[in-house]
């Protein structure tokens, strides 16, 4: 698969952004192909020639994002190959998944501050303040999400 120049640094760009969320190198530049390529579906073959990863490392990297439902697969009738996309329908269900991470996170940091026995109120007060705005954001966020939708409505009319 011939890629653009622009399209390469992207792709290393947008691997390097998920790597700093965690993923690992093969599965960032996956996802980074994933989204650049100017094909909507790619199969196994052309994912691992292209980014020049192992089988093994593509596998891997596939099977992550496919579990994590980031990625998804599709077949044609008489082609056995898989081909895979990004799963952009789903990134309502990511974001929710993200904010529940976040309160997860937020209701962790208020047990932190309950059994916290040390007296250092300039880090108590980072820390009630970081636990305020998460608690603001949570209530905060169905509306903006809400007004988003009215203004998307509106854009199609």
């Amino acid at each position: 698969m011939i890629l653009s120049d622009k399209q390469r640094e992207l792709i290393e760009e947008i691997g390097i952004y998920h790597e700093n969320n965690g993923f690992q190198p093969a599965v960032a530049r996956v996802m980074g192909l994933l989204l650049v390529s100017d094909k909507a579906e790619l199969t196994f073959e052309e994912i691992s020639e292209t980014l020049n990863i192992s089988k093994s490392a593509t596998s891997n990297a596939l099977n992550m994002l496919l579990n994590t439902g980031h990625i998804e697969y599709t077949t044609f009738s008489g082609d056995r190959k898989r081909y895979f996309r990004i799963k952009s329908s789903n990134w309502r269900d990511l974001f929710n998944k993200k904010m529940e991470d976040l309160g997860e996170l937020n209701n962790l940091l208020k047990r932190v501050l309950e059994v916290r026995k040390r007296e250092n109120p300039v880090y108590d007060q980072k820390l009630q303040s970081f636990i305020s705005f998460l608690d603001y954001l949570k209530k905060q966020l169905p509306n903006l999400i809400e007004q988003w939708e009215k203004e998307q409505t509106k854009e199609k009319v």
